[in-house]
């Protein structure tokens, strides 16, 4: 697959905020997709194992899930653990396993956020400019913003908002669990990526692109 190479990955945290708030003005946050025309979806995911990051991205057949291709990578960890800049920590590495995609997914699921970030520019939305694809974040931690309640059904959801501003939404994927945190990443709207998760979502808290990259990025040896 074409990986669009926008930036060298070797900055200290001080360029790499520099860099996101440069970044970030090229996020498209609002277009919405034809999810009736999605074939293939990927989840992507990252197992960091003793200083090792193993990336794991696998395609799968929308809406039936099954699996069209794995693509994994490994690389020495190369940025340190720091809230807010978790794509210069996985990034560089996963960027090696899009690169060995053969298949051409219509949208990515990542496991961690797209513009609900507080530079509004989280993994799903730095990797959709390197990928130039729809992408979403779907991240299982608050990392910024506030919501309301939500009822206990499935597809509950209430708005996540932050300075006035709604980044994402709070989404019960799953009756009785704790809510995931939706966010449109690059080239989808929000609407849209709520859709996307909840219909990727029929049994599980997580949904099931992003399971499978679980999975497969946690099967690498220690």
């Amino acid at each position: 697959m074409l990986i669009h190479r926008r930036h060298d990955w070797s900055l200290t945290p001080t360029e790499a905020i520099a860099l996101q708030q440069e970044l970030r003005r090229e996020i498209i946050a609002d277009r919405p997709i034809d999810l009736d025309a999605v074939r293939l979806v990927a989840g992507v995911d990252v197992s960091v194992k003793n200083g090792l990051s193993h990336a794991a991205v696998v395609v799968a057949t929308f809406p039936d899930f099954r699996v069209v291709e794995t693509a994994c990578a490994s690389a020495a960890t190369p940025f340190p653990y720091v809230p807010g800049l978790l794509s210069f920590r996985e990034g560089p590495v996963l960027a090696e396993a899009f690169a060995r995609l053969e298949s051409e997914p219509d949208v990515f699921l990542f496991d961690g956020m797209g513009i609900a970030h507080p530079r509004r520019i989280g993994i799903a939305s730095h990797m959709g400019l390197w990928l130039a694809r729809p992408t979403v974040g779907c991240g299982k931690t608050l990392l910024c913003g506030r919501h309301g309640p939500l009822g206990p059904e499935r597809g509950a959801a209430a708005p996540l908002v932050d300075n006035g501003e709604i980044i994402g939404m709070a989404l019960r994927t799953r009756a009785g669990t704790k809510p995931v945190f939706i966010s449109p990443g690059h080239l989808v709207d929000l609407a849209t990526a709520v859709a996307l998760v909840l219909r990727c979502a029929p049994k599980f808290r997580l949904p099931e692109p992003i399971r499978l990259a679980h999975q497969a990025a946690g099967s690498f040896p220690t």
